[in-house]
């Protein structure tokens, strides 16, 4: 009886994964909430989602519990780009949501960067075929954000926006947790991996005119660096240990 309840049960959730709901990369309930919907124990549901994956249908990531599968988004690090442009690219449509715009004190890192003290911080979450992606926050100073409205920065990267030459970025990446913003923003658990990447954009002159921070989440996201000439060692390059 067993063997047939938890078949039916995947029997159900295939149907909804097949109708796109929920869609792509989207979590699933958890165990314990699929358990009492259909009023049976976690291991008869283990079953059934175990079933589903060996199909290919959904996947499972520590800290996450199970979602829908899909192929990772995969951005490129090696040159200077928008996240809608690489979805673009790959044949994904994208959104963006403003979720902040204010003027607001700069925070200690951004005022370490920038050298001001008051800055416009924009915040927004990005979609990926209707799912949240990314969230992020960028810092400008407040003599460039005067110049901006909610509606600029939520249809036009700060790139064509800050009037000034664009001479390149630094982007730093680094493993951490989502916190409860976060979580709720992206719709993953709190204390979920999560990717943060740190962008410092620079003008011709090799002054910083940009901080902005993205946070994607860890099951969503690949970051891809092509190296062009191979280096007589199989080590990774451009790693420091975080004191």
């Amino acid at each position: 009886m067993r063997e047939v309840r938890y078949r039916a049960i995947a029997d159900e959730l295939r149907h909804r994964v097949e109708r796109g709901e929920p869609a792509a990369g989207a979590l699933l309930p958890s165990e314990s909430e699929l358990s009492a919907a259909y009023g049976v124990s976690r291991v008869t549901v283990r079953k059934a989602l175990e079933l589903l994956r060996d199909e290919g249908l959904i996947d499972a990531r520590q800290g996450f519990g199970w979602f829908v599968a899909s192929d990772p988004v995969r951005q490129s690090l090696g040159r200077l780009g928008t996240i809608e442009d690489q979805l673009g690219e790959l044949g994904l449509g994208s959104e963006r949501r403003i979720v902040g715009f204010r003027f607001v004190a700069a925070p200690p890192r951004v005022r370490q960067v920038l050298g001001v003290d008051s800055v416009l911080e924009v915040r927004r979450v990005n979609l990926a075929e209707g799912q949240p992606f990314a969230r992020v926050t960028v810092w400008c100073p407040e003599d460039v954000g005067a110049r901006l409205s909610r509606s600029d920065v939520e249809s036009s990267p700060f790139y064509e926006l800050v009037g000034v030459p664009i001479g390149g970025a630094t982007q730093t990446i680094g493993a951490a947790a989502a916190g409860e913003d976060d979580a709720g923003l992206l719709a993953v658990p709190v204390g979920s991996p999560v990717l943060r990447c740190e962008r410092i954009t620079r003008d011709l002159d090799d002054r910083p005119l940009l901080v902005a921070e993205h946070v994607f989440p860890g099951h969503r996201t690949e970051f891809v660096v092509e190296l062009p000439h191979v280096e007589p060692s199989i080590s990774l390059s451009g790693l420091r240990l975080v004191e």
